[in-house]
Formats: C-alpha cells, sequence, structure tokens
C-alpha cells in the first residue's frame, strides 16, 4: 500500500484564491483593505520566518501588515502597549502575537490581554470556549487547517475513531473539540494521548484517523498504524535549519492518506490564519453597515 499524499500546498492555494474576492469586498465596502497583526519578541529564527510567509500569503490577497519586532529582553508593559494599540486600531482586523515568547514573559497572560474578536489564531480563552459550545468564533488555525485538508482528500471523519497524539493548546485539545462537535466533517469518537501514555500503539492502531502532534521525532512508525488509516502530520521539531515529523517515513507503506513532512499541515496553517483575518475583517464590513443604516 502506498498512502495518498494529502499536499497542503495545493489546497492552500486554492484557499487562498477563494479569499481574493473576499477581501476585494471588504476593501471597497470600507475604505480599507484587511489587516494582520503580527507580534514578534527576540529573534527565535523559525518563528521570524513563519512570520515572514505569513505576510508575504497576505501581500498577494491585498491584506495590509502591521509587524512589530521587540527585542528579547522586553517587558511585559511593552508587549501590553503593542496589543493595546491594536485592540483599538480598526484597521488591525487580526493580531497574532508569535509563539513563542522569550522565557520570562507569560505568553498565555498576554494573550488574554488581545481582543477576543481579533484573534487570529483562535487561542484566546474565550474563543475556545466558544468552540467547545459549538458557537461561531475564530478557530485554531492548525486544527481548522487539519479539518479542512481531511475533507478535501474525502477522507471519511464522521463516526470514525480519530486518536489524537498530543494534548497541547495549538493543536490537539482545539482539534479534539472540534472533531467531536455535532456537525459535518466532525461527529468522530476522539482520543487524545499523549507521550507519557504507556504502549501508544495499543491506542494508535484503533485509529481510522490519526494525529501526531507530540513535538517528538518520529514518534508514530508503520507497526502503530493500522492499514489504511489516514495519518496527519502535525507536529514537528526543528533541528538546525532541519524540519523533522513526528511520522517516520516507513508510515507512508500503511497508511492511506499521508500529510507529508513540508507542504502538509503547514501551509494548511497559514492559509486558515488568512480566512480568520479575512473573516475578521467581514465582521467589521457588518458592523459598519449596520452603524450606517442606522444613522
Amino acid at each position: 500500500m502506498t498512502a495518498i499524499t494529502m499536499d497542503g500546498e495545493v489546497l492552500a492555494t486554492r484557499i487562498r484564491d477563494d479569499l481574493r474576492a473576499r477581501v476585494a469586498a471588504v476593501t471597497e465596502a470600507t475604505g480599507t483593505p484587511p489587516g494582520l497583526g503580527t507580534l514578534l519578541v527576540g529573534d527565535d529564527g523559525p518563528s521570524a520566518n513563519y512570520v515572514a510567509m505569513k505576510h508575504r500569503d497576505g501581500a498577494k490577497l491585498g491584506i495590509a501588515s502591521f509587524d512589530e519586532r521587540l527585542p528579547a529582553d522586553a517587558s511585559a508593559a511593552d508587549i501590553e502597549a503593542v496589543i493595546d494599540r491594536w485592540n483599538v486600531d480598526a484597521a488591525v482586523d487580526a493580531v497574532l502575537p508569535q509563539h513563542p515568547f522569550p522565557p520570562h514573559l507569560d505568553y498565555e497572560a498576554l494573550y488574554r490581554r488581545l481582543d477576543p474578536d481579533k484573534d487570529a489564531d483562535g487561542l484566546h480563552p474565550v474563543n475556545l470556549g466558544r468552540l467547545v459550545m459549538g458557537v461561531d468564533a475564530p478557530v485554531a488555525c492548525t486544527p481548522a487547517g487539519i479539518v479542512a485538508l481531511l475533507v478535501a482528500y474525502d477522507v471519511p471523519i464522521e463516526g470514525r475513531h480519530v486518536v489524537i497524539v498530543g494534548r497541547g493548546l495549538t493543536i490537539g485539545r482545539p482539534l479534539a473539540n472540534l472533531l467531536t462537535l455535532k456537525r459535518p466533517h466532525a461527529n468522530a469518537a476522539v482520543t487524545v494521548v499523549h507521550t507519557g501514555v504507556g504502549d501508544l500503539g495499543a491506542y494508535t492502531r484503533q485509529a481510522d484517523i490519526l494525529v501526531a502532534a507530540a513535538g517528538s521525532p518520529g514518534l508514530i512508525t508503520a507497526e502503530m498504524v493500522k492499514p489504511g488509516a489516514a495519518v496527519v502530520a502535525g507536529g514537528v521539531t526543528f533541528e538546525g535549519r532541519r524540519v523533522v515529523s513526528d511520522v517516520a517515513d516507513d508510515v507512508a507503506e500503511v497508511a492511506g492518506w499521508l500529510s507529508p513532512r513540508m507542504g502538509g499541515v503547514g501551509p494548511m496553517t497559514r492559509a486558515m490564519l488568512m480566512v480568520n483575518t479575512v473573516r475578521a475583517a467581514e465582521r467589521r464590513a457588518a458592523a459598519l453597515a449596520t452603524a450606517n443604516a442606522g444613522g
């Protein structure tokens, strides 16, 4: 068996193409384009590269970029000042504080200062709560991208068993909540495990859909995968400039579908960031239209 490659680059390009008309409509309706603000603290190389890619994606769509860089010794007050300014700036529809922050800063506490409606990454506690309740809100980008990838490649989800290896805030926890919702392309039975669980293979071999999101290189091997299962390589680790996947190469011989180490989940995460930014701008446009109608 040779797994079908779930190509995130192809799907992300299609999503961005679909967004162009929506960006143009918002720009025409409000007089200003959708705006994405990113905050990078310190000199983490992979983070800086990722932020640059996000702004390149946005520029191709006509999204305005607001890029704030602070030194590694920046204080919490310095970061709060940027977030407070963008919270009230109508030109900035969505804000992304790029993870990680230097260790002396409390990333989650500072993230909570962000206006939930401007939460580009869908990780504000208010939006995570909305997700649990099934209320429309910005959804965490990587989980949303994973679901979109599965749907695009006709992987059955409803009623199937999904095993997520990893319980992190950016993938594991929000993805589990997203896939258990009673709605199309969800409604699955979800098991969440992690590297502290003994005999991971006993769980992963039960999965119709296996999502590796532990950040542990080569964690998932062929003997841990149910033949024909869909396997999503969501966790990566940087070894120097090399990106290493949680999923070993031999999994391609057993899986029915597989997202590649490069060009799989990463492009989908960035595409969903653009989606969240455009949706935030559309909410601004709708509020402006309502205000104008009332006046």
